[in-house]
């Protein structure tokens, strides 16, 4: 005789299902849903013209990819799916079923529409008492662009099939020229030969052009630099009454390099160095993360693969927060933020900077730990110089020790929980505007695991 419990799937319902009875009632999904239904959704709303078939309203199509980009359910393919094969999705898309190409087109259309509604969320935060400014850290990470490194052109490369390409007319002409077509292969076509060859020179051109576009906006930064280094180092001098040590600084020089190149998939991505070695397509995606609660504050994303231009747009996005927030009073960074022009800047802005000198040494020894703290500057020393006091007092020690266990916990989460590895979208602006859907997404799920603590 069997233990086993029946197997019946015809058994038919006493009563109509309500698909709020089959999720539990402490569930991510219904609290995506709350925290959306709290939105100011006005602006969007007001987008959807009152003609024509009726669409889905903006808080389910939000709240789908919301939970989407919290669960590791990127595709709009994969969000349709979901909405008749998860629960969660099926609730939160009230047992309605959006096709893929109304997911995507709404995520597309207002993808770059959505930091109001970050701020929202940071502001609910507030008002629930887990948000809490005070200490915050930087760091950045790289994301993968939506297009491989193997379709960028390089300048030396582009000059090279130029002239292969050229020859190539060339040949063609001179053969269509000639009286006799017996010296054309069968099936070929040298008008069509000609047109794609044209073509391919045109966007070869194109290519070339914007990759010249790009040197020079180099070079005019680059000189940019070179200037700031000149009067850093002229107001050194007149400040110590010395020359300074070192050969001066040599200027840019400018010019396309053969190496210059220019990624025909998503040519606003870059080439970056990432994590474990080798070079890939990629954005830099930046974010202030508040310690204790790790909650993102700010975020952005940018083409520069170094992060030390990045310190004071960032101060620049935290001083705009509403004050209702609060205000950053201690800002964590690791060395790769590390100038004494953005320490400068950090102090001018009210909040005291905690930028490593240089790289960490692991494993330290009980009496580097425990050293006492040195001298503590004179009122007249510089910015830079009362940095690096604080940085070697137990306070400062301490207060910088929670640099790495906020922001790069948070990374990690969203890259291997979260999955989100790669952009979706293609395009600088499209990327930030992805990127402030993954940062939301993120601080509505921490949200959710802080209200049960």
């Amino acid at each position: 005789m069997s233990n086993f419990r029946p197997i019946n799937r015809d058994t038919g319902y006493l009563l109509p299902p309500s698909v709020d009875e089959w999720l539990p009632q402490r569930h991510l999904a219904r609290f995506v849903v709350e925290v959306i239904e709290g939105m100011d959704l006005s602006a969007l709303v007001k987008a959807f013209r009152g003609s024509g078939i009726a669409p889905y309203h903006p808080a389910m199509l939000l709240g789908l990819l919301v939970y989407g980009y919290a669960t590791k359910v990127f595709s709009s393919r994969a969000i349709e799916r979901a909405t008749h094969d998860s629960v969660a999705f099926r609730y939160i898309a009230g047992n309605e079923h959006p096709d893929h190409d109304t997911i995507a087109a709404f995520r597309k259309r207002f993808i770059c529409q959505l930091g109001p509604l970050f701020l929202e969320v940071l502001k609910l935060a507030r008002a629930l008492g887990m948000l809490q400014l005070g200490t915050v850290a930087l760091d950045g990470t790289k994301l993968h662009a939506n297009a491989s490194r193997h379709s960028a052109l390089s300048y030396g490369h582009a000059k090279k099939i130029e002239k292969q390409l050229q020859r190539e007319v060339k040949q063609l002409l001179r053969l269509a020229e000639r009286a006799d077509a017996k010296d054309i292969p069968d099936g070929m076509s040298i008008p069509e030969e000609l047109e794609r060859r044209e073509l391919r020179l045109a966007a070869i051109a194109q290519a070339k052009a914007k990759i010249e576009t790009r040197a020079a906006e180099r070079l005019a930064r680059e000189q940019c630099e070179h200037q700031s280094k000149l009067a850093a180092r002229a107001e050194k001098e007149k400040r110590t009454g010395k020359k300074p040590g070192g050969h001066p600084p040599e200027p840019p020089t400018g010019g396309v390099k053969d190496k210059d190149q220019v990624n025909l998939t998503d040519e606003q991505s870059r080439i970056m160095k990432v994590a474990g070695g080798g070079f890939e397509q990629c954005y830099n995606a930046q974010a202030v993360v508040a310690t204790g609660s790790l909650l993102i504050l700010a975020s952005e994303v940018t083409q520069a693969a170094n992060d030390k231009e990045q310190l004071v747009p960032m101060i620049d996005k935290l001083l705009a927060l509403p004050e209702e927030l609060g205000r950053a009073e201690i800002m964590l960074a690791d060395n790769g933020y590390m100038s004494e022009a953005n320490v400068e800047q950090c102090a001018a802005a009210g909040i005291e900077p905690l930028i490593a000198l240089g790289r960490c040494p692991h494993h330290l020894s009980w009496q580097q730990r425990f050293a006492p703290a040195p001298k503590a500057p004179p009122d007249s020393a510089t910015a830079l110089q009362k940095m690096a006091y604080r940085l070697r007092t137990p306070r400062g020690k301490q207060l910088y020790a929670l640099r790495k266990q906020t922001p790069e916990p948070v990374f990690g989460i969203i890259k291997s929980i979260m999955g989100y590895r790669q952009c979706l979208l293609r395009g600088l602006q499209n990327v930030k505007g992805e990127w402030n859907l993954v940062t939301m997404s993120w601080n509505i799920k921490r949200m959710f695991a802080l209200q049960a603590c």
